[in-house]
Formats: structure tokens, sequence, C-alpha cells
């Protein structure tokens, strides 16, 4: 069932996404070459503490990191660890959520560090502005398959591969809710969407291939063809006027 929100809990939900936009700005000033994606969850953490609020992810199905982590052609999941460095080349995925007050924030950037071809800082750059252009169709009225084909229109121009095995999704007092949102286009139309509906977009995309596996670790999901994959993510709110983005300052 997909819930409908009240202007009090959307409020919450945009403190909670506000300091999640924080963390994600001084998250990408804080990585550099030599830090452990441990330190980086852990500076990530007390962002979060210090403005009174907790991970969304620590411990959610188990999951033993603060923030999911992921290095190049890990899509998404990938456990902090003080044994994977930082190099310069890499792309890291910084993907979280911020609870606040029981109200749940979902984010994810994609951050270049350092001297990064321009194919994979293409892929970076098109799967943010995928996000954008299918929000666009985030607006009432409209179903959920106009976001996801608004998504995958734009992708496939450039022959991506659009993962399948893993979607956005609601979001509310749980971070994962009713509808599913495919970053492809669907045999459905899927609900319709109405004002006050909260969704967390998250085109994931890959430089190759869209198929996917997970690693021995049952939790970090790797491109099948080694190569990078992109990942950008928000929570947004339906209004009468179109999609607000909850976790962008």
């Amino acid at each position: 069932m997909v819930s409908i929100k009240s202007d009090r809990e959307i409020e919450l939900m945009r403190d909670a996404g506000k300091i999640l936009a924080l963390v994600h700005n001084e998250v990408a000033d804080y990585i550099k070459p030599g830090l452990t994606t441990y330190e980086i969850d852990r500076f990530a953490e007390k962002i979060v503490k210090k403005h009174n609020a907790t991970c969304s992810f620590y411990h959610l199905y188990d999951f033993p990191g603060n923030f999911c982590i992921s290095i190049n052609d890990e899509v998404i999941h990938g456990i902090p660890s003080k044994n994977v460095v930082i190099k310069d080349g890499d792309i890291i995925k910084i993907d979280g959520g911020v609870n606040y007050k029981g109200y749940q924030s979902d984010a994810a950037r994609t951050h270049i560090v350092g001297s990064v071809s321009q194919e994979v800082r293409d892929l970076v750059e098109r799967t943010k502005q995928a996000f954008f252009e299918g929000i666009k169709f985030a607006v009432p009225g409209n179903h959920i398959n106009d976001i996801s084909t608004g998504i995958e229109m734009y992708i496939e121009q450039f022959g991506y591969g659009i993962v399948e095995d893993y979607v956005g999704h609601g979001i509310g007092t749980k971070v994962h809710e009713d509808p599913e949102i495919p970053n492809f286009a669907t045999t459905t139309k899927g609900i319709k969407i109405k004002k006050n509906m909260t969704f967390a977009v998250e085109p994931m995309v890959n430089l190759g291939t869209y198929e996917v596996f997970t690693a021995d670790d049952n939790w970090t999901v790797k491109t099948c063809d080694g190569k990078a994959s992109s990942h950008y993510e928000n929570t947004i709110v339906i209004t009468d006027n179109g999609p607000e983005i909850l976790s962008l300052i």
C-alpha cells in the first residue's frame, strides 16, 4: 500500500533530507586518496549524529555499516572496510539514509577521485541527469512507469546498461515502502501518482552490461563485466507543482 503523507510528516522528512544532504556535501569535500571506506563511513556517521539523527542503513536487513560505499565496478551495497583504500582514478558511490524523529531520507552520490577517464566522467554525469529526466514525470495524475520510461529514454541513447535487479522505492517511516520504481520502462503503468506521496528515485547505470551479481560477502553488488557503475538518488515529495527534492540543499 502506498501512503499519502501529512504536511507534518513531510516536514519531518524534509528535515531528514536536509541532514542527509549535508552529509553528502561534507563527504564530497572529505574524500581523497589514502582514506579507507571505513573512515569515510565513520566520518558520515558523526555528521548524522551531530544533528540528533541516526543512520537508516545501520543494521537494516543486518547491513554491517552506516552507509553503503561501493567502488568502480561495485554497483551498490559495498560494506565499509578498513582494508579498502581509496585510490586516484576511483569512483566512489555513497548511498545512505537518515532517520530523523522516525522519518526517513535516502540519497546516493557518485564521487570522482582524481584522474578518471572521460568515458567514466560522462557515465557519472549522465546517471545524475537521468534522475532529473525521470522526475520530470513525477507529477499528480501520471503513473510510476512514466518516471521509469523517462529515465530509460534518456539513458538508452548512450548504450549503457540499466540495472534491473534493483529499483527505486517509496519511503516514509520505513526506508523501503511501496511502490517499486524501476529505472526502465515496464509493461504496466504502476500506481497513479498523487500529491504528498514520497519516493526515492535512484538510477543505477553501468558502462557496459546491465547484468550484476552479488559478491561473496553476500552484500556487494558488482557488474558482471567488471566495468564501472554509477548511482544517483534523491528523496522526493510530490506537490501540485511537481516534485520537490528533499535531499538537496
